[in-house]
């Protein structure tokens, strides 16, 4: 790989796919798309490597959804010419682990905690509320312990229409600023919205009791604004803070290949 920090950044989710080129810290034309939508995802992504202009740029992937990531990478290298990396597999995260033996973990996960570590430098609990909301915690060491998964706000509301016969299919949106749901969709959704920011609150309670400080609460993901803008709870919401996990784990192995 060149040494030369600048690349194509693709982060491919269950439910949306994010673009973005990356020039040392800086990113630049950040792009989403449906997941579902393999051609535009490419559009995008050849559209964005082509204003790069840089003939020793990278491109580089990361994934929560392996199969659809391989479908996407092999057309973009076919399209290209370029040796497409993968974070994961070509290229560690920049975090330590302290898991159970052979655990596999989300990249995304790991990319979160790695960006939050090193912007932050201090023990922190990494809210990603997407398809699924995580929250997991790093010490202050740098080190990723793991956390909780649940299901996204979306997925909730899925499974109750879905689950049940009489409550209907709705879109996630903040409910209503009153203490009773008056009606099924708002009942759903004071449900969801304050089901989600209680679990944050009582598993950082629980990290900081057994880790005994506590720490720095960051949140990020597509639903964290929503959940958490104006929550004193979270400190800092990221919306970039995969594409830095990925920014941080090349500068990382660079630094590694560079003194060898």
């Amino acid at each position: 790989m060149s040494t030369e920090l600048t690349f194509l950044a693709l982060s491919v989710g269950n439910t949306t796919t994010h673009i973005a080129s990356i020039k040392g810290d800086a990113l630049s034309d950040v792009a989403s798309s449906p997941s579902s939508d393999t051609t535009q995802i490419i559009e995008r992504a050849i559209e964005a490597w082509n204003a790069i202009g840089d003939t020793d740029a990278q491109i580089i992937i990361a994934s929560s959804n392996d199969r659809l990531a391989s479908d996407i990478a092999k057309t973009i290298a076919d399209q290209t010419s370029s040796k497409i990396w993968t974070i994961g597999d070509d290229l560690p995260v920049a975090i330590g682990q302290h898991l159970d033996p052979e655990t596999i973990t989300g990249i995304d996960r790991l990319l979160n905690a790695a960006a939050a570590w090193e912007q932050y430098k201090q023990a922190c609990v990494i809210v990603d509320a997407g398809t699924c909301v995580t929250v997991d915690f790093v010490d202050g060491e740098g080190t990723f312990h793991g956390g909780a998964i649940a299901p996204g706000a979306s997925m909730q509301l899925k499974a109750m229409h879905e689950g049940t016969n009489a409550l209907p299919e709705i879109s996630f949106e903040k409910p209503l600023e009153e203490a009773f749901g008056k009606n099924t969709a708002q009942a759903m959704l004071q449900g969801v919205y304050h089901g989600i920011k209680g679990m944050v609150r009582q598993l950082t309670e629980q990290y900081a009791s057994r880790y005994g400080a506590y720490p720095m609460v960051v949140a990020t993901g597509g639903d964290a604004k929503l959940l958490f803008k104006n929550d004193e709870f979270i400190e800092h919401i990221e919306p970039d803070l995969l594409f830095k996990g990925i920014a941080v784990s090349v500068k990382h192995a660079l630094a590694v290949d560079e003194n060898e």
